[in-house]
């Protein structure tokens, strides 16, 4: 019988609130039952499940030469450059067992999730950092591998800057195509992943019995669905409402990154109504946040106070309250209070982009009006990347 660990408990705070009484409430309706949370204790074993593919590569080739040369050697690999043997054959041996055209992959599909990623421009990205990023702090489990690395120490800037580059990177048009850049940057997020995991549990007095492996199977699953039908959910409290083949082709992009990422396939969602029961599973059997979570969340609410960009103090004291108004808009009064979020009222200046969303997304079946904001979108999120890129990777 599979240990449980400490971790897994029945959520009777934050997370229950939230399928009661807050959003999930809606989702639970959408779904028309509730799915009975006994089942979830058939999960218990993906907590001690992980990519052991990527940890080997980690172990054959990343822990000699450290993790900038051998991710350039994997880069190099994908780009088809010459490789010393050894080097080579870590990379043969990892991607013998990915298939990076599968049968059931569909590149239309691909496109329409990328696309619905692209068009709401700026909103997308004040989703995943103030509704998917800082929700996902509620859970003490899942963020303890950052507290391990030493993310916290590094900052919550370089942290959002890392996750703006992955992301914009992956959702850019033909971004998964082989060797694109997007394609890379899921692969390299692959071996950071193994990377960490190696290194937690080598080096540190990680105890896998308490938390279950880091970054394992069901965590990483949690997150994919953060960038899913979390990230859904987000589009549609901001205005956007997704076309049903926009939702498949949502669902669609991440189940093929989940998989590059090695998420065993059988597990990733097809569809929202499947994706919604893996969510209460995984989020009714968390523990609530503790002081690590606190500290995690304090650091990405003060995250613009500490950033390079704009360069006026008193801007950037604007946008911390900015973000904290749609931290409350999308994540809730209760939540909010939870993680230690203040409320704001000069952040009320954020309903100006909920009011011109909510205006576009009327015009959305116009005649060339979706096509005009996939390409407008797309360009207002890579000037955010090149902005964070220029001002915090320093």
């Amino acid at each position: 019988m599979t240990h449980i660990p400490y971790r897994f408990k029945y959520n009777n705070t934050s997370f229950a609130y939230y399928w009661s009484q807050g959003i999930g409430k809606e989702l639970l309706d959408q779904l028309g039952y509730v799915p009975d949370l006994a089942i979830a204790e058939k999960f218990i074993p993906l907590l001690y499940q992980w990519d052991r593919l990527g940890d080997q590569v980690v172990l054959d080739l990343f822990e000699q030469v450290g993790f900038s040369v051998g991710n350039t050697c994997l880069i190099d690999y994908i780009d088809q450059n010459p490789l010393i043997q050894e080097r080579k054959t870590a990379f043969d041996n990892f991607f013998k067992h990915i298939d990076t055209n599968p049968d059931w992959l569909d590149r239309k599909k691909l496109q329409v999730g990328a696309e619905l990623s692209r068009r709401p421009g700026l909103t997308s990205l004040i989703v995943l950092r103030d509704y998917c990023l800082m929700g996902g702090y509620e859970s003490a489990a899942i963020n303890k591998p950052l507290i391990y690395t030493g993310a916290l120490k590094k900052g919550a800037v370089k942290r959002l800057t890392e996750t703006v580059e992955f992301w914009v990177q992956i959702v850019k048009e033909s971004a998964l195509e082989t060797p694109n850049m997007g394609f890379k940057h899921v692969l390299s997020t692959r071996m950071v992943h193994s990377f960490a995991r190696v290194n937690i549990l080598g080096k540190t007095d990680w105890d896998s019995r308490k938390w279950g492996v880091p970054l394992n199977s069901w965590d990483m699953l949690a997150t994919n669905l953060g960038f899913s039908l979390v990230f859904l959910v987000g589009l549609r409290r901001m205005g956007v409402q997704p076309s049903e083949e926009e939702i498949d082709g949502l669902f669609h992009l991440w189940k093929y990154i989940g998989y590059l990422l090695g998420i065993p396939l059988e597990i990733i969602p097809e569809n929202e109504h499947e994706a919604i029961e893996a969510l209460f599973y995984w989020t009714m059997t968390q523990r609530e946040g503790d002081e690590d979570t606190l500290a995690l969340a304090t650091a990405l609410k003060d995250e613009p106070i500490h950033a390079h960009y704009p360069k006026q103090p008193l801007m950037r004291q604007m946008m911390r309250e900015v973000h904290l108004y749609y931290n409350r808009y999308l994540l809730g009064d209760y939540s909010c209070d939870q993680l230690g979020l203040p409320s704001t009222t000069i952040g009320r200046l954020a309903v100006i982009n909920i009011w011109k969303t909510k205006k576009q997304e009327k015009r959305i079946n116009e005649t060339g009006f979706r096509e005009k904001m996939i390409i407008e979108g797309g360009a207002e999120q890579e000037n955010v990347r090149l902005i964070y890129q220029e001002f915090n990777s320093q």
